[in-house]
């Protein structure tokens, strides 16, 4: 009999925002589980490559693979593949009556592999078990690192990245050594053939992007709260104990996600980088200068601060008076937020996170036209 833990450990904890986090929990509680990835779209599919979907033999799933379309199918197939069945590459097109049953009837085409993880309670799976430990250690390390498989899952291979930059091992063939460093690029997964013919599936396995919040106040609460359901890992910042309290923040962990501590301490041991959002939401030069110090010497790919115009323009005049150059001072997105009208703490959070959704994603709101202050 199997017994399951308590607590998962701490490398499924921080991964298990990931589908692949909860499939390991799972296969390590004795449970037979089984992954679908997407390997292909054309046309109007609602979930790009690389994306995946986690079950296990006892029904609970993590993840998607359609956005709703073919998972009760994928599911059924999962259930025979976790049974004994072959890992197999399911296609949903609109050339497929299949793809009318199944409901992907928008002009989408989708492919999903699928696979059993290999454990003591699914000997015939394809998927080692010690590869996805390995997945997990690495996402929650925060390293990013690609996965490499053959269609047939006969071959799996974990190409972690250096904290430097580059991959550690890179492949020998040309060809996929350049599909790696491109799925990094592009966060997307992609089909390669290698020098000998062999089909390969490409898929990046990136940490998920945080959100630092320096400042915890009233809009702090809701911003943490929008932005861990849109997918972010969350982190507020605040020197003032009675502010930054496990009852007005719930699910954020005292010291890790909650640091009761000055930013220009507690932001270095963070290790901020290109994944990372930084907003800053004090009004308080003795909080909000040091924070955007730090933040103009990383690769955080955002950078807010809260206020008026008439305080934007104070804080980048005093930032110009340290030495930062205009180019560096145009990094920060102040008034933060996107230009929305919000009223009140709850549509102000959402007016931020709104911005960083869109540069993230280069969308066309990331571009600015004469709002922000000089």
């Amino acid at each position: 009999m199997t017994v399951t833990p308590p607590h998962p450990p701490e490398e499924i904890q921080k991964s298990a925002r990931h589908p692949l986090g909860h499939a390991l929990h799972w296969a390590r509680e004795g449970q037979a589980v089984a992954i679908a990835t997407v390997t292909g779209t054309w046309g109007s599919s609602p979930r790009p490559a690389g994306s995946c979907m986690v079950m296990a033999a006892n029904g609970r799933v993590e993840g998607s693979v359609s956005g709703g379309c073919v998972e009760a199918d994928v599911m059924h197939n999962a259930l025979r593949i976790m049974g004994g069945d072959p890992p197999q590459v399911l296609d949903y097109g609109v050339s497929s009556a299949r793809a009318w049953e199944v409901g992907l009837a928008c002009g989408g085409r989708l492919e999903v592999l699928v696979e059993a993880v290999r454990s003591p309670a699914c000997p015939v799976g394809t998927w080692p078990l010690n590869t996805l430990e390995h997945a997990c250690a690495l996402m929650a390390a925060r390293r990013p690192a690609v996965l490499l498989r053959t269609l047939d899952a006969a071959h799996h291979h974990i190409l972690a990245t250096r904290p430097e930059g580059g991959l550690e091992e890179p492949p020998r063939d040309t060809a996929l050594n350049h599909a790696a460093l491109h799925a990094l690029t592009t966060g997307r997964g992609l089909l390669t053939p290698d020098s000998a013919g062999q089909t390969w599936f490409v898929q990046p396995l990136l940490p998920p992007p945080r959100l630092l919040i320096v400042g915890a106040v009233h809009i702090a609460q809701h911003l943490a709260r929008l932005a861990a359901l849109t997918g972010f890992d969350p982190i507020v910042v605040d020197p003032r104990e009675a502010l930054a309290t496990p009852e007005r923040f719930p699910g954020l962990v005292p010291g890790q996600t909650l640091i009761p501590e000055w930013p220009d301490e507690a932001l270095p041991a963070l290790g901020i980088d290109s994944t990372t959002a930084l907003v800053t939401l004090t009004h308080d030069a003795k909080l909000d200068d040091p924070t955007l110090e730090t933040a103009l010497g990383s690769p955080a790919f955002y950078i807010g601060a809260l206020g008026s115009r008439k305080t934007q323009a104070s804080r980048i005049e005093r930032l110009r008076q340290l030495g930062y150059t205009p180019e560096a001072l145009a990094r920060i997105r102040g008034p933060v937020g996107l230009a929305i009208g919000a009223v009140g703490a709850e549509e102000i959070a959402l007016s931020i996170l709104a911005d960083i959704v869109a540069v993230r994603r280069n969308g066309p709101l990331a571009t600015r036209r004469g709002w922000d202050s000089p």
